[in-house]
């Protein structure tokens, strides 16, 4: 493939301004910058995704497991491949609002998520976080979601860096699958 790239500009007929640039045209991001997914308000019945997954099928939910008090799910939109979010049932928006044991079964499941991206995909490190607030960048302020995005060396190329854009690998349906199997027994 790189043997085939040139360069010099290449006219992309119907893409505005005649640059330098390639694209790689990603529509399917669009339903997420329209809010497609996203709640109406910050009530549990205002929509809220969080709350309706658990009700799904773990394949159609995209679940990857179920805990007493909380949920690892992939996210819908990853930054990497294998990006998981470890989610409370209760629709609760900050994280000094979680009880003691919810608290506890978040970092439990977060901890396994690790174990188990590691076991399945190599991942060398991750990003771990929540955003707290819309202005924080909560894309769901609402209902509380902590983020397990895999990095492997050499992950940050020129495609998100220039392109704005990430290459996931593989089908959301196989990476659940994928880290369902590999997910460690509880101790």
């Amino acid at each position: 493939m790189l043997h085939l790239m040139t360069s010099e500009p290449e006219q992309q007929i119907g893409v505005g301004t005649q640059d330098a640039f390639q694209r790689l045209w990603t529509p399917h991001r669009m339903a997420y910058i329209q809010g497609e997914n996203k709640p109406t308000g910050p009530g549990a019945d205002d929509g809220c995704p969080f709350c309706s997954i658990p009700a799904k099928s773990d394949e159609d939910g995209l679940i990857v497991r179920r805990g007493e008090q909380v949920y690892a799910v992939l996210n819908l939109y990853p930054y990497n491949g294998g990006h998981l979010m470890v989610v409370p049932y209760r629709h609760v928006a900050d994280y000094t609002d979680l009880t003691e044991s919810e608290t506890a079964e978040l970092a439990e499941l977060t901890k396994q998520a690790m174990t188990a991206l590691r076991t399945a995909s190599g991942a060398h490190g991750f990003n771990i976080g929540m955003n707290q607030g819309t202005v924080a960048g909560a894309g769901i302020a609402a209902h509380l979601h902590q983020h397990i995005v895999p990095r492997w060396g050499g992950d940050t190329n020129f495609m998100p860096v220039v392109g704005h854009t990430k290459v996931l690998p593989q089908l959301l349906a196989d990476t659940r699958k994928m880290l369902a199997e590999a997910w460690p027994t509880a101790a």
